[in-house]
């Protein structure tokens, strides 16, 4: 939700008052999807809610032709501040979020040595086929961004690089593993 607040009156500040319409076209427009943790139909929701908290209101409602009528939100004194908070709060953020691989190699002996390495792969391949597509997408994007936009592409790729080097070592591991009757990890049964 932090990140859903974050987008809607960041777009609110600097755009100026706008429709839940116009703000899921800009999320679908920049992707965020691809590099935050929000579903661009969670808006319309998210404003509602956002406007009962008093940090966006309705400043109007506007209708062409046939269309249905959209209720326009503009970010209110509170929410300029709430942006603000929320702008330090990610920042201040620097917790390391748990991967759950980490236990799957605690207990690696309920599944065996084969499946665990057939998984990693699939694993590998997955962000591996991440990896081109973000490097794809900032290929033709490269024109269009600005210094700290192509910095945020960066962070995506090098968290993509770093997951596909650590599964190349997981992988060579378990295969050097295999050849080691002794290293087979005890089974839970």
């Amino acid at each position: 939700m932090r990140a859903t607040r974050l987008f809607i009156l960041g777009a609110l500040a600097d755009g100026g008052p706008m429709h839940g319409h116009k703000i899921r076209a800009a999320a679908q427009l920049d992707r965020v999807e691809l590099w935050a943790d929000i579903k661009p139909g969670s808006l319309y929701g998210a404003l509602r809610r956002m406007a009962d908290e008093g940090v966006v209101e309705v400043v109007r409602t506007e209708q062409e032709g046939n269309l249905p009528a959209r209720t326009v939100y503009g970010i209110t004194d509170k929410g300029r501040t709430e942006l603000v908070s929320v702008i330090r709060s990610v920042l201040a953020d620097t917790a390391l979020r748990p991967d759950p691989i980490q236990l799957v190699l605690l207990h690696v002996g309920e599944i065996g040595l084969d499946e665990l390495r057939t998984a990693a792969q699939q694993r590998r391949d997955s962000y591996a086929v991440q990896l081109d597509f973000w490097r794809n997408l900032r290929s033709q994007a490269e024109p269009y961004l600005t210094r700290l936009e192509a910095i945020a592409f960066d962070q995506t790729l090098m968290r993509l690089e770093t997951e596909v080097t650590w599964h190349d070592r997981l992988l060579a591991e378990l295969a050097d593993m295999a050849g080691e009757p002794d290293s087979a990890p005890p089974t839970g049964k």
